[in-house]
């Protein structure tokens, strides 16, 4: 395999998720820290958030980059709902809100139990419309992804939002910074990566797995892999359910049973990711200060 490939096989079954051929692109640079990237198939681009610099961004397939939205509320974590509308994660605000077709914004969280959320971080939606999301102190922390300020909820917190009721859940509490979230694709798993050890020393770097009950509430949490360098964040699945999920050095690739299959090395520590393009085989990969790209062989799971 050429040098310059950005492809490192841990598993012989992480060949055939990847053309040998295939490059690794930088998109755009230039941001501070490069975050929650969401595509949209109908309109044909993909949006990102710039956290420090207050700023959401859109690139399309021609190249241009523009400013989708600033000032942000130090935005985070975006996808879509079955409606195909916007779901973001505000950290400066810190709520989760909808952006409606007409652009005004709901917001769908801001509360729970009477008491601020912390800084919604990353969300993900079911197929019932259910909105699930992490809530850790990452943009409170300081002043540079949001305002600094003492947390009101335990940093322990993943939440469910019903949407016919509007109730907020936490249906797990038992991480050190919960961070990013996927389903598997048939939506009887959910992935959560515990991000914690980026401020404690010997705290968890790896993801967590739990079953999804017909209920709406988890079961039988248990570690699904480890991170052997830096920590999971953002994660997105494929349509056999291998996990990809972003660490210090590039794109970690993960088979269903939690073996390493193979890494995409990224010269930048990597924050995000989603699959995109046409037929979703487009991996887009937010990376501190750039958006990257590279095309695989792996089919992104259907997501609006």
């Amino acid at each position: 395999m050429p040098a310059s490939s950005p492809f490192e096989v841990h598993d012989n079954r992480f060949k055939a998720l990847f053309n040998s051929s295939a490059r690794l692109e930088e998109l755009h640079s230039g941001c501070r820290w490069a975050e929650g990237p969401v595509w949209f198939d109908d309109a044909q681009h993909l949006l990102w958030s710039d956290i420090p610099n207050q700023r959401m961004l859109r690139w399309t397939p021609d190249g241009q980059v523009s400013v989708f939205r600033s000032p942000s509320n130090f935005a985070n974590g975006h996808t879509r709902d079955r409606e195909g509308r916007l779901v973001s994660c505000e950290h400066g605000t810190r709520r989760v809100t909808r952006t409606e077709p007409n652009g005004s914004i709901t917001v769908l969280a801001d509360s729970h139990q009477g008491k601020r959320l912390n800084s919604p971080n990353d969300v993900i939606v079911h197929s019932d419309g259910s909105i699930w999301f992490t809530d850790p102190t990452y943009g409170i922390l300081s002043d540079y992804e949001g305002y600094k300020a003492d947390p009101e909820q335990p940093s322990r917190n993943v939440y469910r939002l019903d949407p016919a009721t509007g109730v907020l859940n936490a249906v797990v509490s038992d991480f050190l910074q919960p961070n990013g979230l996927a389903f598997s694709p048939d939506e009887k798993r959910l992935y959560i990566a515990d991000s914690g050890a980026s401020h404690e020393d010997g705290a968890p770097r790896h993801i967590r797995m739990f079953d999804v009950t017909d209920s709406g509430t988890l079961a039988n949490g248990r570690v699904f892999c480890h991170i052997d360098t830096g920590i999971p964040d953002g994660m997105r699945v494929d349509i056999a359910g291998n996990v990809w999920s972003s660490a210090a050095d590039g794109v970690h690739c993960f088979a269903p049973d939690g073996a390493l299959l193979g890494k995409i090395l990224v010269p930048q520590t990597v924050a995000n990711l989603t699959f995109g393009g046409p037929r979703r085989n487009r991996l887009f990969i937010t990376a501190t200060q750039s958006l990257y790209s590279v095309y695989v062989t792996a089919t992104g799971a259907q997501r609006p």
